[in-house]
């Protein structure tokens, strides 16, 4: 049904005095706010009658149902929508992945395969120059870990070991 074949007047006016009706049910059990409030979404029908307004809502209503209509009932769609879950599991496995590689790359390093560790402390590149190796400071010698201590400090044994191996406090 096209827009010119509708009576649009009578419509938005009955919607409207129906609209009417309900606000004043809803005022004389809800109050005068919800009253007001059912009277100023009743009026709205007419209103867009008035101003000219229901042709382009009338087209934006058609065109959002043929919208959702082409989505459901057209399978390329459905395919589109398979294919977007997929870019979106694949986006979140490989933050995970790269998340992980981050995390490994952080512990130190040997020097790589292409270059040879030189007498001195200094690596020589594939190109023969040298380059300084930045001095580290010797760690403290290992001591026998000590006994267990209670259960109130377990919490923090951990943490204090590893604080010990990397020669801190």
């Amino acid at each position: 049904m096209s827009f010119d074949q509708i009576a649009w007047l009578p419509l938005c006016a009955g919607v409207t005095g129906v609209g009417l009706v309900l606000s004043f049910l809803l005022m004389r059990r809800r109050g005068v706010v919800a009253g007001l409030r059912g009277v100023a979404w009743s009026l709205l029908p007419l209103a867009a009658f008035l101003t000219g307004a229901l042709p382009t809502l009338w087209q934006i209503g058609t065109a959002i149902g043929g919208f959702f209509a082409g989505v459901v009932f057209n399978p390329m769609v459905w395919a589109g929508v398979a294919v977007t879950g997929l870019s979106l599991v694949l986006f979140l496995v490989t933050g995970v992945l790269r998340g992980r590689r981050t995390a490994a790359s952080a512990e130190p390093r040997t020097p790589a395969a292409g270059t040879a560790a030189a007498p001195g402390g200094s690596v020589t590149a594939g190109g023969g120059a040298t380059q300084p190796l930045p001095q580290r400071k010797a760690a403290p010698a290992q001591k026998p870990a000590p006994a267990r201590k209670p259960a109130a400090d377990d919490d923090f044994s951990d943490i204090e070991d590893i604080l010990k191996r990397r020669g801190i406090g």
